[in-house]
């Protein structure tokens, strides 16, 4: 079908990105009510874009500008990691001066996936970082307390699951399982070597474990909740979606595609019989002038509907929902509501 969507924004990059230079940043808000956030686009180069909406009335106004992180430096054949704290507890975290109480280690391996993750330690919870290199494994940084000082540690400290590994990881997804205790990891390898395993996060002791060789490089992992019926344990919801370099995409359920195409595929799950798994339909598709390397959903606008940020080799595009079929959709939403109130 026809993509919903249409582009709302396009912002140039100094240089070409990879498939690492996207992320996002969540509003000044906690949690579901944290606002509208923003997006750090990074170039190869150096250079980080920092794009966001402004309120101003009567309308919103796209923002893209460079950000000025002074400790990255200009040349690519120093490896690094940059690690940027904010010890003000309460405070909303300041881009312009946060590259102040920058961190750097210089780094013997070349990087590759940089994440966070939060462990629990004994009673509370705490952020660590996870870097995945080529030498090959996946590096552990984890603040000290009593220096305030990131320091690497053994990664079977408090990642059992993620040693042993045998090629470079090309992407890592870590999601703790709300209620239960329990967390799972997911990574996939430049080999094609994907593995999934669901640890007890307090004693640390692998539950499960479960791997497959697929034929290319692995460029995502991604785990992901199916919709679930009420008597169903909400562990079994949750899949695994690989997506591989010289391969379709797959999704694996229950659990017991960013290759470098030039256009951008929906999906979406339609829902089975009793003891069907049902399947994903295509939706729509949207071609883009060049390669992609990177995606994000998020609400940009503090609208309640999530946009599209899409990194390709010519930049950043943002693709927002079509204002007319919204309002439609709306408008039987609540004429519905106000039905359903009145045959009270």
């Amino acid at each position: 079908g026809r993509c919903p969507l249409v582009e709302d924004s396009f912002s140039r990059l100094g240089s070409q990105s990879n498939v690492y230079g996207l992320t996002a940043l969540p509003g000044p808000g906690p949690g579901a009510d944290a606002g509208p956030g923003g997006l750090l686009a990074a170039a190869l180069k150096g250079k980080v874009l920092l794009f966001r909406y402004l309120q101003l009335r009567p309308r919103l106004r796209p923002l893209a500008r460079e950000m000025q992180f002074t400790y990255i430096p200009g040349n690519g054949n120093w490896s690094c990691v940059n690690i940027y704290c904010d010890y003000e507890p309460g405070c909303e975290f300041d881009l312009d001066s946060v590259a102040q109480s920058c961190l750097n280690l210089e780094l013997r391996f070349t990087p590759f996936q940089l994440c966070h993750a939060q462990v629990r330690v004994g009673e509370h919870l705490e952020t660590v970082f996870l870097l995945s290199g080529n030498d090959p494994g996946i590096h552990l940084y984890r603040e000290n307390p009593g220096s305030h000082q990131f320091e690497e540690q053994p990664i079977q400290l408090l990642f059992p699951e993620l040693q042993d590994i045998p090629s470079t990881v090309l992407w890592l997804d870590v999601r703790s399982l709300p209620g239960s205790g329990h967390r799972l990891s997911a990574l996939g390898c430049q080999s094609g070597f994907v593995r999934v395993a669901r640890v007890d996060e307090a004693s640390g002791a692998i539950l499960q474990s479960w791997s497959v060789q697929q034929d290319g490089p692995i460029s995502t992992v991604l785990l992901f909740p199916l919709p679930q019926d009420g008597n169903e344990d909400p562990e079994d919801s949750w899949s695994l979606l690989v997506s591989s370099a010289l391969e379709a995409a797959v999704v694996y359920c229950p659990l017991t595609c960013l290759s470098l195409s030039q256009e951008l595929l929906c999906y979406k799950y339609s829902g089975g019989s009793s003891g069907d798994f049902g399947q994903f339909l295509p939706l729509w598709s949207r071609r883009f002038p060049s390669p992609l390397l990177a995606l994000e959903p998020l609400d940009l606008t503090g609208d309640g509907l999530r946009e599209i940020a899409v990194v390709c080799l010519g930049g950043l595009h943002v693709l927002q929902h079509s204002l007319e079929p919204t309002a439609r959709l709306l408008r039987e939403r609540l004429r519905r509501e106000v039905q359903r109130n009145r045959e009270k």
